[in-house]
């Protein structure tokens, strides 16, 4: 039996060149909400956080740009970047996702923009772990005990 349980979407990252066009079509034409930013010269993104939805229902969209778009990670390919999904216990579901054989990107479990533990399934599989979620980067989002009480 799984150990985990998979609770619902927590973000949808989408990438750009030019973050200020993203935030016209999401903030000023659609009404979302910017609740934060957060930039990492490692990670090569510069980033806006943004809510639809109130409490345990709401979901992010961060809308992103490369801080440099000849590095990597190249956040603004593809546009649709990552889907981020509530889990309610990251560490146990790391441990057996990995022992049935899915990749996940280096890094390990880490705190997350919005302050979550997170950690991220490969978009592609490889011989040693050969499941992977077939071109689509997945984050694992610990989800909070109000998200966990309300979607659980």
């Amino acid at each position: 039996m799984r150990p985990f349980k998979i609770l619902g979407i927590q973000q949808i990252a989408v990438g750009g060149e030019d973050k200020k066009r993203l935030e016209t079509f999401w903030v000023d034409l659609l009404g979302l909400e910017k609740t934060g930013t957060f930039k990492s010269e490692k990670e090569n993104v510069d980033e806006d956080i943004l809510r639809m939805g109130k409490g345990a229902y709401a979901v992010e969209v961060d809308i992103m740009q490369p801080i440099d778009s000849n590095k990597s990670p190249k956040v603004h390919e593809p546009k649709l970047n990552h889907i981020g999904l509530w889990v309610d216990d990251i560490y146990k579901a790391v441990e057996w996702l990995a022992a049935k054989g899915v990749r996940f990107t280096p890094g390990g479990i880490r705190k997350g923009a919005a302050g979550y533990d997170v950690c991220f399934i490969h978009p592609k599989g490889n011989e040693e772990f050969p499941y992977s979620s077939e071109g689509v980067l997945v984050e694992l989002v610990q989800a909070p005990a109000d998200v966990i009480k309300a979607l659980g």
